[in-house]
């Protein structure tokens, strides 16, 4: 076989992803608070992008170079006589040559004391970078004024394990036990429950098993209650004993709680050896438990969520959709910076970069704001009955009907919809919020939303009368007679999402709550 080298020219057509595309749907996804942790970055990478500056400080800038132009403006034109006597007693002896006083002169000739006696209160000291004041709180003189970081006061949060640690000197003054018990202490879950095993525990340290339970026990009567416990009965026992109310019934109470949960108020009766009105007086008891002690100490700082469009009504009847300035990234091309420096030559491929990917990143974030903006309109369009009468009204809704609605791609507003927050005058909304599943309505009738009938699931349960509690078939046909078609396994998988007990559970429970009102 003949074998040769030939030379083909091929052209074919293919779609790649730019960098640029890929920051401009990295953009489009982005939080608040990662999109101000980007644009920072940039700024600080890319000479010719800048935060502006605030209106008041430039103010104040431009207005002290032009009194220093029209100081020096009277020595151009020429001396006039109060010129001149302005000359000799600012050159007399009360003034050095640099125009101020002199406090140690003061001092000696008047037989005074002039220093001053409040060092903090000298004149304002000038920022170095005004547009990056917000960014580097250390900056001189960005501490005056009355901007104050209430950051800054907040005392700083203690933690669980810095909590016990504080505690654990005065209880075990052998520093064996205390290496024992800070292992125990590395192994607390954020609720305050103990993940270890002691005897494993006891040989990773070298220690007896009976020394491990002890210094377990001493630990166990620590603050929070119920801190150390191995399991929830264990934790409300703890709680318990410290209350000196653990007595035999609550010891049978405590170690059935799984027929607790399922309201089995009968068998605990009978396990208990006490009638309904102690058993209901022992349930308050286990109420007011903590079953998470280490619940009050939180383990990160808890943000508040800052929506990114906010709805409001308007003159007509309608609504009025904007973009929540306060979301919106603030940044500049400094484009007088560039002209400057490209005069000399010098640099120009680098800076000619620079002013590319800062015009693109303006671009980016223009076009982001734009998108979020359609997307929230065509939402609020489309949920404007839930907007007027609540929950109920909530329509079904899926990407597609919005993305063909602003002629956009599906994946273009899954991106824009992730983790953005509404502002409505019926609370602040996930934009997920309004996409929901949509449910076939009886006889053929408008379709209802998901959100809509899980709602109105829960009102139902929350209506009943412990005479009348009603059966997941009883919802079924109440939902039917309301127009909604849903199945019965489906009344009850929206039942268990929402964490409401079945009928029997429920009938129980409302029964023992009754009574224990009427005691």
């Amino acid at each position: 076989m003949k074998q040769s080298a030939n030379l083909f020219l091929r052209q074919t057509q293919s779609l790649g992803m730019t960098p640029q595309l890929m920051q401009s749907i990295q953009l489009l996804q982005m939080t608040h608070f990662e999109l101000t942790q980007f644009i920072a970055q940039e700024v600080e990478k890319n000479p010719l992008l800048e935060f502006p500056s605030n209106d008041g400080e430039a103010g104040g800038e431009r207005g002290d170079a032009e009194d220093g132009e029209y100081a020096h403006q009277p020595e151009d034109a020429g001396s006039d006589d109060g010129y001149d006597n302005r000359t000799e007693a600012l050159s007399s002896d009360w003034y050095d040559n640099g125009g101020s006083a002199s406090t140690s002169r003061l001092n000696d000739e008047l037989d005074a004391n002039y220093t001053n006696v409040f060092p903090d209160d000298g004149a304002p000291q000038r920022l170095d970078a005004p547009e990056l004041v917000s960014q580097w709180k250390s900056m001189p003189g960005s501490g005056e004024g009355a901007d104050y970081d209430l950051d800054d006061f907040v005392a700083g949060q203690v933690s669980l394990r810095d909590h016990l640690a504080q505690q654990i000197p005065f209880v075990l003054p052998d520093m064996a036990d205390r290496l024992i018990a800070q292992n125990f202490v590395d192994q607390l879950d954020d609720c305050g429950y103990l993940q270890a095993d002691i005897v494993e525990a006891g040989e990773r340290l070298g220690t007896s098993l009976a020394q491990a339970e002890r210094v377990l026990a001493t630990l166990q009567s620590l603050d929070p209650p119920g801190v150390f416990a191995r399991s929830l009965a264990e934790c409300l026992a703890i709680q318990l004993r410290q209350k000196d109310r653990y007595d035999p019934a609550m010891q049978a109470l405590v170690e059935n709680l799984e027929l607790l949960a399922r309201r089995d108020f009968a068998t605990l009766k009978r396990l208990c050896g006490v009638d309904e009105e102690d058993l209901l007086d022992m349930l308050g008891e286990i109420r007011q438990l903590n079953p998470k002690p280490g619940s009050g100490f939180e383990a990160g700082v808890s943000e508040a969520i800052t929506p990114d469009v906010v709805v409001r009504p308007a003159s007509d009847g309608g609504w009025l959709v904007e973009l929540n300035p306060d979301t919106l990234p603030r940044v500049l091309v400094n484009q007088s910076y560039f002209s400057r420096v490209t005069k000399n030559g010098e640099d120009h491929a680098f800076l000619s970069d620079c002013l590319q990917s800062a015009n693109w990143l303006t671009r980016s974030l223009d076009q982001r704001a734009k998108t979020i903006m359609k997307v929230a309109s065509e939402i609020v369009r489309q949920q404007d009955a839930f907007l007027l009468h609540g929950v109920d009204y909530l329509r079904p809704l899926n990407l597609k009907t919005v993305a063909e609605a602003i002629k956009m791609h599906e994946s273009t507003v899954s991106r824009v919809t992730s983790n953005k927050y509404m502002l409505t005058p019926r609370g602040l909304f996930e934009l997920k919020y309004f996409f929901t599943v949509s449910i076939s309505a009886v006889a053929g009738g408008d379709s209802h939303s998901a959100e809509a009938v899980r709602h109105k699931i829960r009102a139902l349960i929350l209506q009943e009368s412990p005479e009348a509690v009603l059966s997941d078939d009883d919802i079924v046909d109440m939902l039917k007679k309301g127009g909604v078609d849903l199945a019965r396994r489906t009344v009850a998988k929206y039942r268990e999402a929402m964490n409401i007990a079945s009928s029997v559970q429920r009938r129980r429970e409302k029964r023992a709550l009754a009574k224990l009102a009427g005691f």
